[in-house]
């Protein structure tokens, strides 16, 4: 079976994320935002894996690329107020790019597929 590296660096992402939260001092919304579209990366790349069609799945991923943004945005607010220092703040964002590409990525496949599939018909 071949490796779903988008899951396994999602799923690691929103539990890096969970034991950063439980061991730092921020403001409570900040932690209570990051919390939440980390774990939105992860839980939608899963729905996508099991989408009813490439459109659904579409729709998943690119939820989930915006999540990946609004991650890296609390990540740089974690940093800028100094609840993280740098190296944490740079694994982290440099994690949200790892799987802003290949959503990124993804959506191209998935794009190309369905035009490729509309041509035929």
């Amino acid at each position: 079976m071949a490796k779903n590296y988008l899951l396994i660096c999602s799923e690691q992402l929103a539990t890096d994320i969970e034991l950063l939260c439980q061991n730092i001092k921020a403001s409570s919304n900040l932690l209570c935002q990051i919390r939440k579209s980390s774990s939105s990366i992860y839980a939608n790349i899963r729905e996508a894996n099991y989408g009813q069609s490439k459109a659904d799945m579409l729709s998943k991923f690119e939820i989930a690329l915006k999540e990946c943004n609004e991650t890296e945005g609390w990540l740089q607010l974690l940093y800028n107020t100094k609840g993280i220092d740098e190296t944490t703040y740079k694994n982290h964002r440099n994690l949200c790019g790892r799987i802003r590409r290949l959503l990124i990525a993804s959506c191209k496949t998935l794009k190309a597929s369905a035009k490729r599939n509309d041509n035929f018909r």
